[in-house]
């Protein structure tokens, strides 16, 4: 594809701004642009009129079905297409497609998770347009993106939380916003950057792991003589499949409207990252959703697979999903630019420490919103944030906080300029702060990178807190400033900046978040360390987050529990399908393969004895004794994780069960996989069943 193309193929399906105004009449056109950027309602004859230039349009462009594309609480998008045709006599159709059917459609709701919020036999449940973000098409299908909501209200899905998150917190800063004499921003909205690591493999070796297969990660793999060390493989060279694969995923994600800005090779051998231009936060959900599912797509074409699990394969770096998060004006400010000087800066001091003072505050559900399975295999270890949660300022924004809290003067201060030394390469301006890999929670020049996302986590839930708890706070700060007269507006806001900051400075740290001292800084300073996913699920719970989410009409309290619920029961789900794949691959697989290459080395001892009592067998008997031992070692190891995932069913309370299978089945799976590693190492790659680390990491 030429570069000139580029343009007239980006968006080319997508029901854009530019496509309505042309499809629809003016009048319906202002309505619904209305609609999309103030939240207005609309009445059936407008969608009548949407429905029909969508319809047009989608036929044009090659559809022949509409489905309403939502996100229930599964983690992944669903969707149930039916066709535009309608029969009009014999072997007659038109092609139809009405307002109701655009605004609400009616799927089987009682196989999605509910957390307890409906029965089972209870089915009716509705999917209801969302217009903030654009209908697409995919596979010839018209994709309407839709909240989806049980028969009596509740929200089973992942976009009306985060639709409420955007209203509340646009509702609240703008508040704040009049309140110290910013009166022209009529509406304040989130954006949203969420950059996507992933592994790629070869299909053909994917098919033959089955844990790949059902679990998305290896179970079993002693590492290879080569991972990550020479750090050679962040930003090298794309290998040549990789790149063919990279841009046919560009150009599909083009299509749909996707922003894919930057790829490149991650840390680990076979690991790349996707990053897309930031959007608003409800798109970017969706754009990232999808992301996820064309990849996987893509891969299929080219030979290989997309894994998306935080951590594939053991002892390398496992996969990310870093937030880019930040907060703009319909006037085009964002207010989390610092501008050129910072210090003078009242909005931008106020909306910082807001956030600063929200993350403090709600540590534990930013923690527990990026709980997951595959994530507790990440969080903590030296690739990734730890499970601590603080953020990272930098030494400007510090100093500037520093002279706030101190009441001393901050100066205007000149950038620094780089000088490499060399008089070829031109000098260029030093950025206010470096970068900290290691911060949760890190402030990146006009946004906060919040880094502790896992790479299959929808972003939704992670962005539906951090709105919600900055609406919280700037909640708080307008009823503190309501009563300021205008003329001591300024002062007044410089106190409550110094208050906050001394309240909640102890979530600011800039070192290195790796070390064993963090973790005992923390506990002094009174953070949040929860480690696994049973420890950090329970703050949904929590009494000031169940008023802070009701409060703002987030979530009811039953809501709030059902999703408590299905957390913690996806969790348990995950570890026992886990439990059941690795017993089924030793006992079935693994164990017959050891035994066959420790009958060769028993027939090679006693062939040798028959030719001659000379001939030396150490160092068979040696691997044969070693391998014998730790085989039988692996098979009581197995024996006890199958009696043990047995008595982790029986448990009914689902945050007891959740934590016996972190403690008690987790464990025992590791200890297996030690076993079985092990052995691993003294079994040649063709009596073994699966492919091993190395040619599952330097295939591509």
């Amino acid at each position: 594809m030429s570069s000139k193309n580029i343009p007239e193929l980006y968006g080319s399906l997508v029901f854009s701004d530019k496509v309505m105004k042309n499809k629809l009449p003016k009048d319906v056109y202002k309505v619904l642009r209305k609609t999309i950027e103030n939240g207005t309602h609309f009445e059936l004859d407008i969608a009548n009129a949407v429905a029909v230039a969508m319809k047009e349009w989608a036929v044009e462009n090659g559809a022949t079905h509409f489905t309403h594309w939502f996100q229930p609480m599964t983690g992944i998008t669903a969707e149930k297409h039916d066709s535009f045709i309608s029969p009009v006599g014999d072997c007659e159709i038109n092609m139809d497609f009405s307002g109701k059917e655009l605004i609400k459609g009616e799927p089987d709701a009682s196989s999605f998770p509910s957390g307890g919020l409906r029965a089972t036999f209870e089915a009716r449940g509705y999917t209801a347009w969302d217009p903030t973000s654009p209908a697409f098409i995919k596979d010839k299908t018209l994709c309407i993106p839709t909240a989806f909501c049980s028969y009596t209200g509740e929200a089973l899905d992942k976009k009306t939380p985060l639709l409420r998150s955007m209203d509340a917190l646009n509702q609240e800063a703008v508040k704040l916003l009049h309140i110290i004499g910013n009166t022209t921003v009529k509406r304040v909205s989130t954006t949203v950057g969420p950059e996507q690591e992933y592994f790629l493999i070869d299909k053909k070796l994917y098919e033959q792991r089955k844990d790949l297969i059902f679990c998305g990660r290896t179970l079993l793999g002693a590492p290879a003589p080569k991972g990550q060390e020479m750090e050679d493989h962040y930003f090298g060279v794309l290998p040549t499949r990789v790149s063919a694969y990279m841009h046919d995923l560009d150009e599909e994600l083009w299509k749909l409207g996707i922003p894919a800005k930057t790829k490149h090779n991650e840390v680990a051998p076979a690991q790349f990252e996707l990053a897309p231009v930031f959007d608003s936060t409800n798109v970017a959900v969706d754009h990232n959703q999808l992301t996820m599912e064309i990849m996987t797509k893509v891969a299929e074409r080219h030979g290989l697979v997309c894994l998306l699990h935080e951590k594939p394969f053991e002892g390398i770096n496992g996969s990310g999903k870093h937030n880019n998060w930040s907060v703009s004006t319909d006037t085009g400010v964002n207010l989390l630019d610092p501008g050129k000087t910072p210090a003078e800066n009242t909005q931008f001091l106020l909306f910082l420490t807001a956030v600063i003072k929200a993350v403090d505050d709600y540590a534990d559900i930013l923690r527990a919103s990026v709980a997951s399975p595959g994530n507790d295999h990440r969080l903590g270890a030296n690739e990734a944030p730890p499970a601590i949660v603080s953020m990272f300022l930098g030494d400007g924004l510090n100093a500037i906080l520093d002279a706030i809290e101190h009441d001393t003067y901050f100066g205007r201060h000149k950038k620094e300029q780089i000088d490499m030394g060399a008089t070829v390469i031109p000098h260029f301006t030093k950025d206010d702060t470096d970068r900290n890999r290691t911060s949760p929670f890190a402030f990146t020049g006009n946004k906060f990178e919040f880094r502790m996302l896992g790479s299959s986590l929808s972003v939704s839930g992670p962005n539906m807190v951090l709105n919600t708890a900055v609406a919280e706070v700037l909640s708080q700060f307008s009823e503190k400033l309501a009563s300021v007269a205008p003329e001591n507006m300024e002062e007044a806001v410089h106190s409550l900046v110094k208050e906050t900051v001394l309240a909640h400075k102890r979530i600011i740290f800039d070192g290195n978040g790796y070390t064993d001292d963090w973790v005992e800084e923390a506990k002094k300073r009174g953070l949040y360390n929860l480690k696994s996913t049973p420890e950090a699920l329970p703050a949904f719970i929590a009494p000031k987050n169940v008023e802070l989410f009701t409060k703002h009409k987030i979530f009811t309290k039953e809501e709030i529990e059902s999703r408590y619920e299905i957390l913690l029961e996806n969790y348990s789900k995950v570890l026992h399908i886990e439990s059941l794949t690795l017993q089924e691959m030793i006992c079935k697989d693994f164990l017959s393969c050891a035994v066959s290459y420790m009958d060769k080395l028993a027939l090679t001892i006693c062939n040798k004895r028959n030719v001659s009592a000379s001939l030396s067998v150490a160092c068979e008997e040696k691997t044969l004794e070693k391998l014998s031992g730790l085989c039988e070692k692996l098979s009581i190891s197995t024996e006890e994780l199958s009696s043990l995932t047995k008595k982790a069913q029986a448990i009914e309370d689902l945050q007891a069960q959740a934590t016996f299978y972190r403690e008690e089945i987790l464990t025992k799976m590791n200890e297996a996989r030690a076993y079985a590693d092990e052995a691993e190492r003294l079994i040649p790659d063709d009596y073994l069943s699966y492919p091993t680390y190395g040619k599952l990491l330097f295939t591509i």
